[in-house]
């Protein structure tokens, strides 16, 4: 902050992106996203005639040009920006301004910076059969099939994000009880299960292991040299999750092309289609607002296709 307390937007921004890491405890991954949106708007700011210089100076009409400004952005590649994505960058404001204004900074109210209508997004998931059949494909005669086994059945078991399945250790797990906790999203602890199949599976996969590393899914291929007693770098990384469900759905030919996430949609599909209670798969999500998890009540409703099939055309 400058000498008679005027502060700038890229100042405002930094201190917001502090506090996030501070006070909020937010991830990493939420503050480099953070990051991005709101070093977008402030490059948007700068292109302002007169320019934004402070967040004073953030006006609802900035708003709609900045609106504007996301709907006809084009990279280099001439990639536009998602209708969702285009989202993210006004909820990233929007915190921005609720920030702002929780510290005594004059600035615009958060609810004057509306979100646009996104487009529905089709839930993408698996049957029963189909999942059997995905769950079918490793090669468990080798390591490396095993581990993906494993993995697959841990992921439609339990449900969780693959940024949790990564980051699990082997210490993490108690297979006796079938059962371990979790760390997740906004730092909420949760406790996820474990069916007899994919206990089963781990046990096969621990047993194959010939080595003391911390990390629950490591790696095999790759360089070997430096990983030192814990295993770190040998650790999976999402993204290496991500290609291998993506490997075994093509060989699989399944119709949808499925990703970790959508193994965590298959889950909730399966107990809701099962009659499992919202509320119930809801603490098995980990989702902080019920409204989230609402979203797989389109998707799968017995009731309602039971009545439908009852009343309709009789």
């Amino acid at each position: 902050m400058s000498h008679n307390g005027f502060m700038s937007l890229p100042e405002a921004i930094e201190k917001y992106l502090v506090y996030l890491e501070l006070e909020r405890n937010s991830s990493k991954l939420t503050i480099r996203n953070y990051r991005h949106y709101l070093e977008r708007f402030n490059h948007f700011g700068a292109s302002q005639s007169p320019t934004l210089s402070e967040p004073a100076l953030i006006t609802p009409e900035v708003v709609r040009n900045y609106r504007l400004y996301l709907a006809r952005y084009a990279d280099e590649k001439g990639l536009t920006l998602k209708r969702i994505t285009q989202n993210y960058h006004l909820i990233a404001l929007r915190a921005f301004l609720r920030y702002l204004i929780r510290h005594d900074i004059s600035a615009l109210s958060p609810e004057k910076v509306e979100l646009g209508k996104a487009e529905s997004r089709s839930l993408k998931f698996l049957d029963r059969e189909q999942i059997d059949r995905l769950l079918n494909m490793p090669e468990i005669s080798t390591p490396q099939g095993m581990r993906d086994k494993a993995i697959m059945e841990v992921l439609f078991s339990t449900g969780l994000r693959v940024s949790e399945l990564v980051r699990l250790n082997r210490d993490s797990l108690n297979l006796d009880r079938h059962e371990f906790g979790v760390i997740g999203k906004g730092g909420r602890h949760r406790v996820v299960f474990l069916s007899d199949s994919a206990t089963g599976w781990l046990e096969r996969y621990m047993k194959m292991r010939q080595d003391a590393y911390q990390p629950l899914f490591i790696r095999y291929a790759g360089k070997k040299t430096e990983e030192g007693r814990t295993g770190e770098s040998l650790r999976l990384t999402v993204r290496t999750v991500q290609r291998i469900v993506e490997k075994y759905t093509k060989k699989a030919r399944l119709p949808v092309k499925i990703t970790p996430h959508g193994l965590r949609h298959s889950f909730a599909t399966d107990l809701l289609s099962a009659g499992a209670d919202l509320r119930a798969i809801q603490e098995m999500l980990g989702h902080k607002n019920i409204s989230t998890t609402q979203i797989y009540t389109h998707v799968t409703n017995p009731q309602l296709r039971e009545i439908h099939k009852r009343f309709h055309r009789k």
